[in-house]
Formats: structure tokens, C-alpha cells, sequence
């Protein structure tokens, strides 16, 4: 199956997994992961959107069982180089069904924009079928791009590129660069997937991921500022009320079933 991200599979972990504010925004989705499942259970985890199966692997190391997925077959050939024993696989989201997979997941996790990939109707199917997938106490947490990110607004103003700098604040598909190829992305604000999660109890979690840490695009300024990056990543700290989340880069948002 050939799809739009493989040709970003060789360069993604060099463009922003190893990148300073890579890492930097990974790991506030850690630091929530690890107050979350503070526990020695291993979970069964359904890893959408893995990409490179970095999150994968850390999920692993922490002692669970995770099936990870991507539609990008030039993804997963790349996640599977870093780790035998887990579980990696071609999936498109927009086909699963109730029926998918032969288990039920304590978890359902998904980083870094992957759901921005879907339209508001394919998001919608997602979340109800997504509730079929899970036990009894199960969660569902994913990573989102919302519509009105400041960094980007500031940076494209700047740039006097104003139709840009608002670009993320529609309903429609935004077309993003990605290695050249255009591909259709979609952003949403928290109120939004509260909405569309109708299978689910109102949110446990909103919490922005880069409010104050930069999008990765500005890598090459920020990257050779070491300085002002761990300055950055300090005021991160300070900006954790969920008001801050539709600003952010990202946002991080969990569920439980009701």
C-alpha cells in the first residue's frame, strides 16, 4: 500500500524524533504517560500512528504489550529495525471494525498529530468503534494539533505571511508539506473531540504539548540554543491548565469509558 508519509519514513527520526524540540515535546507526552500508569501491570497497548515505532519501544521497555500500527508500510519497515519482539503492523485506521482484532486493549494510544489525518467524519467512526476495543477500564489518549497554535501564528506574522499564521483555523483540510507530497490534515481544538468522543466520559486530561516548546519546523533555529531551549522547557512547566491547550502545538487528551 503506498501511502503519502512513506516517503518521510528514512528522514522522520532525523527531522524530529532525535531533534532538540522532538525529544523535548516527547517527553511531556512521557512525563504524563508515566504519572498515568504509574503501576507494574502490563497493559495491552494499541499503538495508532506509530510512525517509526519510537513510542513503541518506549512503551515496551516499560513492560508492556503493545501492537503497533501505521498505514505507511515504509513506517513500519523502520519501526521493526528498532525492536524484534514487538508487534508491528501495516493498519489504515479508517478500516478498523469491531472486529480487527482477536483482544481487548487496557490502552488505545496515539501521538503526534496521526488523527489529524482523518476528517471529521472518519474521527467520529473512530472514536465509537475505538470504545468497542477496550476492557472494562480501558483508556483512549491522543496527541492532537488544535487550530490556533500561537507559535505558528507569531512565526508566519512575522514572516507577514498572514494567511499562513491562521491557516490551522478551519474546518476544511489544510494541506501540509510533507517531503514535498501535500497531504490533507484536519485540526481540532479539545471542545471539538469532546463532542465527537460521545461513547466516552467527559475528558480526564487536556494538556497542551508545546505551548512554550516550539513546533518542530523551527528546529533549525532552536537547535544549536541549547540554552534557550531548556528555558523554554522550563516555561512549559508553567503553562499546564488546559485553557492553554488549543494554543499549543499539540495537545493531549484522554478518555475513559463511561
Amino acid at each position: 500500500m503506498k501511502n503519502d508519509f512513506d516517503i518521510h519514513a528514512q528522514n522522520y527520526d532525523t527531522v524530529f524524533t532525535h531533534s532538540s524540540i522532538g525529544k523535548a515535546q516527547r517527553d511531556q507526552v512521557y512525563t504524563y504517560l508515566k504519572k498515568e500508569f504509574d503501576t507494574k501491570s502490563q497493559l495491552h497497548i494499541l499503538e495508532l500512528n506509530c510512525g517509526t515505532g519510537e513510542d513503541a519501544v518506549y512503551l515496551h521497555k516499560q513492560g508492556h504489550h503493545v501492537i503497533a500500527t501505521d498505514i505507511s508500510e515504509e513506517m513500519i519497515t523502520v519501526a521493526k529495525s528498532k525492536h524484534q519482539d514487538i508487534t508491528f503492523q501495516t493498519l489504515d485506521i479508517t478500516t478498523i471494525t469491531e472486529t480487527t482484532f482477536d483482544q481487548k486493549f487496557d490502552l488505545i494510544f496515539s501521538n503526534f498529530g496521526g488523527f489529524n489525518c482523518l476528517s471529521e467524519i472518519q474521527l467520529q467512526t473512530f472514536l465509537r468503534i475505538s470504545e468497542t476495543l477496550l476492557t472494562d477500564q480501558g483508556k483512549l489518549i491522543m496527541v492532537i494539533m488544535p487550530k490556533n497554535t500561537l507559535w505558528e501564528r507569531f512565526y508566519f506574522s512575522l514572516k507577514f505571511q498572514f494567511k499562513n499564521a491562521f491557516r490551522r483555523n478551519t474546518k476544511k483540510a489544510v494541506y501540509a508539506n510533507v517531503e514535498g507530497i501535500q497531504v490533507p490534515t484536519w485540526y481540532y481544538n479539545p471542545k471539538e473531540i469532546t463532542a465527537f468522543a460521545k461513547a466516552y466520559k467527559k475528558p480526564k486530561t487536556v494538556k497542551p504539548i508545546g505551548i512554550a516548546i516550539p513546533p518542530s519546523y523551527l528546529e533549525p533555529y532552536f537547535k544549536n540554543k541549547p540554552r534557550f531551549m531548556k528555558l523554554l522547557i522550563t516555561l512549559e512547566s508553567w503553562f499546564q491548565n488546559p485553557i492553554w491547550a488549543k494554543y499549543a502545538d499539540h495537545f493531549l487528551i484522554s478518555f475513559e469509558k463511561k
